[in-house]
């Protein structure tokens, strides 16, 4: 474990396990599936440059994203590869897509026109994809009324380059058959296209069905949570563990019995304890629902959350435990003396998944990476 003398918690994050999770999907798909790693939301909250800079020698198809905004960004680091904007882009921002040489997703005839127009007006053409609902629900033409839509959508534009079609898979995790079904929707919808462009592009599969060896793969796959660590479900091989989340102990003291603690005094001392207090709360991003259910680990030794975690600092019960003191580092995710805490722990403990508790981690928290 690295640490940053100057950080009073931070973020460790292991290259080696990135370049590992990636492997398994190129393993699991075969080398002939291009792969799109999702890096929205800053990489799923563990920073994106950091996260790039490790992925980009891998030879990736390209970089998948969320918003307009973030595509930016990655041309701004110097990425050069396709940048796909996974979601519905608000019509004042598609000028700025056509500038930045963004490939869209498009989920209506009025946004395809919009697209069409704003790139025409500057005499360039964007690439898009489409986006088909076969079952999710929130983006995407509907798979149910293609041979309404398909005969505009695949009308040529000389502004627009029609790069690929794709939908989202909604169980994967748990449903293998869903991904047949919506698949299978799929295939339907382009059958109503004849013929498709060439190198046409079709993806559909995230990380839990990746990770599933399905014969259907597509063109691409767009892996997520796998690649930072997260598991896909019951019975699937499991990820490296790729991020680590420590702070320091900042206070130690006795409690005597009738001792109150935390804000809404959610918790007393039924007989004398020793307490610590870390130096991370819900402000860098530790779930407030952990509070007197999560867990750290001190000294090697797991030692539960206990009162309410506050904004900049939470305490643990180090009762029993010798050698904790002030500058003692704690492991709220993580591996440390043996024992460890994995963010899916965190997330069922929180009650929640392992996306929000990574996407939560604030920027207070320094991201360390390992020299490995």
């Amino acid at each position: 474990m690295s640490t940053n003398p100057k950080a009073r918690a931070w973020v460790q994050l292991r290259a080696d396990a990135l370049r590992a999770n990636y492997d398994r999907i190129v393993q699991s798909v075969g080398p002939e599936v291009g792969v799109l790693p999702m890096v929205k939301a800053d990489a799923y909250g563990l920073g994106v440059s950091g996260v790039v800079k490790v992925l980009e020698p891998l030879d990736p198809w390209g970089f998948g994203v969320a918003t307009i905004s973030e595509g930016v960004e990655l041309r701004h680091a110097g990425v050069l590869r396709p940048i796909v904007v996974c979601s519905p882009a608000p019509a004042d921002d598609v000028a700025v897509a056509v500038e930045h040489d963004l490939q869209l997703s498009i989920s209506s005839l009025r946004a395809l026109e919009h697209t069409a127009g704003v790139a025409a007006a500057r005499d360039r053409t964007i690439g898009w994809h489409l986006d088909v609902d076969t079952g999710m629900g929130r983006s995407g033409f509907d798979f149910r009324t293609s041979s309404e839509w398909m005969p505009e959508v695949s009308r040529a534009r000389p502004s627009l380059r029609w790069v690929g079609c794709y939908t989202h898979l909604h169980s994967a995790d748990e449903d293998a058959g869903s991904i047949d079904r919506q698949w299978s929707r799929l295939e339907d919808v382009l059958e109503q296209s004849d013929p498709l462009p060439a190198h046409f592009l079709v993806h559909a599969l995230n990380s839990a069905g990746s990770i599933r060896r399905l014969s259907r793969t597509g063109s691409l796959v767009r892996p997520g949570i796998f690649l930072y660590g997260g598991t896909v479900g019951e019975g699937q091989i499991r990820p490296e563990p790729l991020v680590s989340v420590h702070s320091r102990v900042v206070h130690v003291r006795d409690a005597l019995t009738g001792t109150e603690l935390g804000y809404g005094s959610t918790y007393v001392a039924n007989v004398d304890e020793q307490w610590a207090t870390l130096s991370i709360g819900y402000g860098d991003g530790l779930p407030r629902s952990l509070s007197n259910r999560g867990a750290a680990l001190v000294n090697g030794r797991r030692v539960p959350i206990i009162g309410r975690i506050s904004m900049d600092v939470t305490v643990v019960n180090i009762t029993g435990i010798p050698g904790v003191a002030e500058g003692t580092v704690a492991t709220l995710i993580g591996e440390q003396g043996g024992a460890s805490i994995s963010v899916d722990d965190v997330a069922k403990a929180a009650g929640t998944i392992s996306y929000e508790v990574l996407t939560g981690l604030t920027g207070r928290l320094p991201r360390v990476w390992a020299a490995t």
